[in-house]
């Protein structure tokens, strides 16, 4: 049991929150219960089978992202894996709308043929790579503001959804190569090729650092055209800590590959993760002007 509760990684929610947050943040038509039921749904239920599920084809003996020692994987894992994604399905049908009940069934899927031997887009270090970057970025985007706003898919066809949906993809797209760069040996074991084993631990840096850098000027222009420049200099400031962390380990890692290890993944994880909930949370708390009512 305890072997399933680590492995589920519950606290690994944590650094997939911005994108939930962000779509919050440009919700028009919010209240406490859908806010309240798309976050359980997606971050207490979603993400820990999609967890489980992973950890359970892989069964890793190294560091994995959130779990510093995993313990050994049993049959429970499987089935509770299996069990919390039912469950997220029947709540997002019976509490929010069928639509987001597909939505929740489709990103299950795609998590199990990313992860199940018989498909395992995980080897694939370019699919694998716009699999996790597509449906934890753009398709998650989506799926929480369909369920914040209990709205239809009619009401995602416009600019100033889809762009902060492909923003929050690139954001992924640019973070999640940083989470393979300490796994090269496990996942060689598994005979994995990931993106970070094709690029080298050097080549992940700055392919990293030239996606966030058209990440940023992404959410730059997004601000400008649709809010105010203010917001895109307080997101530029608060993104700033993860960005000189990020230097400042590669710097460290350049000469010493040693450096390229599970903490610092999970301090530029936390660092970033920890700035961009911040920054979204008073992104939301101004754009709808909340706390004139706290």
């Amino acid at each position: 049991m305890v072997s399933t509760l680590l492995h589920l990684r519950f606290p690994f929610s944590f650094f997939l929150m911005p994108v939930y947050l962000f779509a919050l943040g440009v919700s028009p038509n919010f209240d406490e219960s859908q806010i309240a039921w798309t976050f359980f749904i997606i971050h207490f239920l979603l993400y820990p089978a999609s967890n489980g599920y992973n950890s359970y084809f892989d069964k890793d003996e190294k560091s994995i992202g959130g779990l510093k020692n995993p313990p050994p994987v049993n049959r429970s894992l499987y089935y509770t894996s299996l069990a919390l994604d039912a469950l997220a399905i029947g709540l997002a049908w019976v509490k929010i709308s069928f639509l987001l009940a597909v939505m929740i069934f489709i990103f299950g899927v795609v998590s199990k043929a990313y992860s199940h031997p018989s498909i395992r887009l995980k080897k694939y270090p370019i699919i694998g790579w716009l699999t996790v970057g597509l449906f934890q970025g753009f398709f998650s985007f989506l799926m929480s503001y369909v369920g914040i706003n209990h709205f239809g898919i009619e009401n995602l066809m416009h600019t100033k959804i889809l762009m902060p949906a492909m923003l929050a993809s690139i954001m992924l797209l640019g973070s999640y190569p940083m989470t393979q760069i300490y796994q090269h040996e496990e996942d060689a074991k598994h005979g994995d090729q990931t993106l970070s084993m094709m690029l080298g631990i050097r080549g992940t840096f700055i392919f990293v650092q030239i996606v966030f850098v058209f990440a940023v000027l992404g959410f730059v222009l997004y601000f400008n055209s649709f809010y105010s420049g203010e917001y895109s200099a307080e997101f530029v400031l608060a993104f700033s800590p993860a960005a000189l962390f990020f230097i400042r380990w590669l710097l460290r890692a350049w000469n010493n590959s040693a450096e390229a290890n599970f903490s610092n993944t999970m301090w530029l994880n936390f660092i970033s993760s920890f700035c961009l909930n911040g920054f979204f949370v008073y992104f939301f708390l101004a754009n709808t002007h909340v706390w004139q009512y706290l």
